[in-house]
């Protein structure tokens, strides 16, 4: 996969067979895609299940991967303190998985951190693998700021969640 084309907000790919892949920031329209995306995971117990609600308040915070005007990928990076922020709902459709698109959605949000002034970037996932390739090391829970579990209130796991913490400095 290489990149064939970058405009501010955009960048556009092209894979062996010649098909255009856009990553781009989330509008409004992606919403119920993102939720039938996120939601394949979910039905699996492997992903949290998000509300239409929250994702549309989420909305600016995810990228997106599209191919033929169909979302392939998601993935969004919330601020949730002073210097942390989280990645959230990272998702590959499952007949696109293994080939780039979750490290991709995975880098641009990454790329936002910086101007953002973030020191740590958290994750609490069961693709621990994934994560550890791209610089997260986990952590204890514990450790992490209490605004963070400002979502996980409403969660059905709460308080016995079974996801890996892992966290990723930036500095």
């Amino acid at each position: 996969m290489k990149i064939i084309q970058v405009i501010p907000g955009f960048r556009l790919f092209q894979i062996s067979g010649g098909s255009r892949i856009l990553l781009r920031k989330a509008r409004i329209e992606d919403v119920p895609q993102i939720r039938q995306l996120i939601n394949i995971y979910a039905r699996q117990e492997v992903m949290l299940p998000r509300a239409m609600g929250e994702l549309y308040e989420l909305v600016r915070d995810f990228y997106v991967i599209e191919e033929d005007n169909k979302i392939i990928a998601c993935c969004a990076l919330h601020v949730t303190w002073e210097d942390y922020a989280e990645i959230l709902s990272l998702a590959v459709a499952p007949d696109k998985t293994r080939k780039g698109y979750g490290s991709r959605i995975l880098e641009a949000c990454l790329g936002e951190v910086p101007q953002l002034g973030i020191r740590h970037v958290v994750t609490l996932t069961y693709a621990s693998g994934f994560f550890e390739h791209h610089g997260f090391k986990v952590v204890d829970k514990s450790i992490l700021p209490h605004k963070l579990w400002s979502m996980c209130v409403n969660c059905p796991r709460f308080p016995d969640c079974d996801e890996i913490a892992m966290m990723k400095d930036m500095e």
